[in-house]
């Protein structure tokens, strides 16, 4: 079942870059041998993960994380506040631009926190389990009755204290194009009163060239876009942390998604003007005389 509201991509196939170097099948294989191992440990130490707290349980959420990623060939490149880490006791909104599946993988490297992530994600093998346990927060994005309920679940974790990451474009992209941030999610930072810290991601060859193969767009499977990141040479992930917007700099939700969206085209070097809400003035101000044309781009 599907609705209007329904988050949709027009990336495809067709969004895929060419060129890219890639490396022997044999090289595939082994990695994706290595990403077994990873996550049959990561499924061997959940329990323990459940039980240990503070900076141990981080270090080793995030190895197993990094692990992943050290499996499939990506170097993975932090840029802005390198420093992000969570402060404890205060919660924040972790919003970015949302391309592959590795970007939650990418993103746990650097700091575990939960997620809220559609409820498909839970009934992936091992992976979904792996969500599950870290305390995600799913969302049925077929059923819009459930929202409210959903943004509360969420709007309480993030006054609890807790991290969570959010894709708010609502589904992935190419990298090259992206999304508008939709403002649902960004209702529950205001009712949790916590801050928004934006990621804008970046996929990059090796040479420098911006890539998008890693997307995961169209209706392909997971294991395809899984078989071709396997074989992807010198694959880098470039995560660019920018700076906190802090609560109540918006007026409205609305206002709060477009300053996050305009922070990560920004930190892409990609130009947007954040929206501003129009506020009533108490006496109407007179018309101007004349107005100067901006020319379209």
């Amino acid at each position: 079942m599907t609705h209007a509201w329904m988050p949709k991509s027009p990336c495809g196939d067709g969004c895929l870059s060419e060129g890219a170097p890639t490396v022997a099948f044999p090289r595939r294989v082994l990695r994706f041998a290595a990403a077994i191992g990873v996550l049959f440990a990561a499924f061997l130490s959940s329990p323990l993960v459940l039980v240990l707290r503070g900076k141990v349980r981080e270090r080793l959420v995030r190895l197993l994380f990094a692990g992943i990623l050290r499996s499939f060939g990506v170097r993975l490149v932090v840029r802005g506040d390198e420093r992000f880490r969570a402060v404890p006791g205060r919660g924040a909104l972790v919003v970015n631009n949302h391309i592959s599946w590795l970007d939650i993988i990418a993103i746990n490297a650097i700091q575990p926190m939960r997620a809220l992530a559609k409820k498909e994600v839970g009934t992936w093998p091992v992976l979904g389990l792996l969500v599950r346990r870290g305390g995600s927060i799913f969302l049925d994005r077929e059923n819009l009755r459930s929202l409210p309920a959903t943004m509360a679940e969420l709007a309480g974790a993030m006054r609890g204290g807790s991290l969570v990451s959010v894709t708010p474009e609502g589904t992935t992209w190419c990298g090259l194009a992206s999304g508008h941030f939709r403002s649902a999610t960004f209702q529950a930072a205001i009712d949790g009163g916590v801050p928004v810290r934006p990621l804008a991601l970046r996929f990059r060859l090796a040479d420098g060239r911006e890539t998008t193969q890693p997307a995961f767009i169209g209706p392909e499977s997971l294991i395809a876009s899984l078989r071709r990141v396997a074989a992807l040479r010198g694959l880098v992930l470039e995560v660019h942390v920018c700076p906190e917007i802090a609560p109540g700099r918006a007026s409205d939700r609305r206002e709060l998604a477009s300053l996050a969206e305009s922070a990560v085209q920004a930190a892409l070097g990609r130009v947007q003007i954040p929206a501003q809400t129009r506020r009533r003035r108490s006496v109407a101000a007179p018309a101007p005389a004349s107005v100067a044309k901006v020319p379209s781009q």
